[in-house]
């Protein structure tokens, strides 16, 4: 297994830089079911939060994309069952204005035995069912 850093993952989704992209896309293409690429959630978070400020993504649509990179066998993520878990969350939450990311970090905590996950965001608590710390 090989690790990949955000900017490989990027590059090989945004299809954004002829340089870049073409080295991704070629790595990607190398990649097999018995030597795969791992993703770490780490890399997963940056990579919606890169794709949502840099290229307008929506939720639905990181959605999508995730749920592709679940589907490739050349790929192993990080917390796969969580990742489907908040993939489907998304979906459930239809049109609404649910954070994948605040998604992963409350179904992370949850996994993890916390009562509750407390943020400031707003939109966090109500979609993602964090707590609002006030």
């Amino acid at each position: 297994m090989i690790g990949i850093d955000t900017n490989v993952l990027v590059r090989y989704l945004a299809q954004d830089d002829v340089r870049q992209s073409a080295a991704a896309t070629r790595f990607v293409e190398g990649l097999s079911a018995q030597n795969p690429a791992f993703i770490s959630l780490v890399v997963l978070a940056e990579t919606c939060w890169v794709l949502q400020s840099n290229y307008s993504a929506t939720s639905a649509e990181l959605a999508e994309t995730i749920d592709d990179l679940l589907a490739m066998s050349s790929f192993h993520l990080q917390a796969r069952d969580v990742v489907k878990a908040v993939v489907a969350g998304v979906r459930a939450a239809a049109g609404g204005k649910v954070g994948v990311v605040d998604l992963l970090i409350a179904k992370l905590a949850g996994d993890e035995g916390c009562s509750q996950t407390v943020t400031f965001d707003r939109n966090a608590a109500k979609a993602a069912g964090m707590t609002l710390l006030s």
